[in-house]
């Protein structure tokens, strides 16, 4: 009489992945919301580098200068006097608000300055000209 053993089937351990996935898709998602995607509109300029630079996180008025000196608030331009007379409605009630100016590297330091004056004239106590951080 022939006998033969039967093989028992061995017992697979999968690890559960959805759990795994879950977490996994949790802190995705935390840190895309997380992170600051903040972007700053306006005109295209490179600011000059300082080692001092620190990030402003209060509300602003915010002035570009691009090389040729044009003067914009947001992406429209503004000629010198259009400008201070800009500046006079939105300081009206808050002269405590800050004004920055973002003039580009390559500018007349001049233009930045006239800029600055002009802020200074429609009445912001409180002027900054903006600098990238350098590495």
């Amino acid at each position: 009489m022939l006998v033969y053993h039967r093989r028992k089937n061995r017992i697979q351990i999968q690890m559960p992945l959805t759990s795994l996935i879950d977490i996994v898709f949790l802190l995705l998602i935390y840190f895309l919301l997380t992170a600051n995607f903040m972007v700053e509109e306006g005109i295209k300029i490179k600011l000059p580098q300082a080692k001092a630079s620190a990030p402003q996180t209060e509300e602003v008025i915010t002035i570009y200068v691009d090389k040729q000196g044009r003067a914009f608030l947001g992406t429209r331009e503004f000629s010198y006097a259009g400008l201070f007379d800009r500046l006079r409605e939105m300081i009206k009630h808050r002269t405590d608000k800050l004004v920055v100016v973002r003039a580009d590297r390559a500018v007349i330091l001049n233009k930045a300055v006239k800029i600055m004056d002009i802020a200074k004239a429609a009445g912001a106590e409180r002027l900054c000209l903006a600098t990238e951080k350098d590495f």
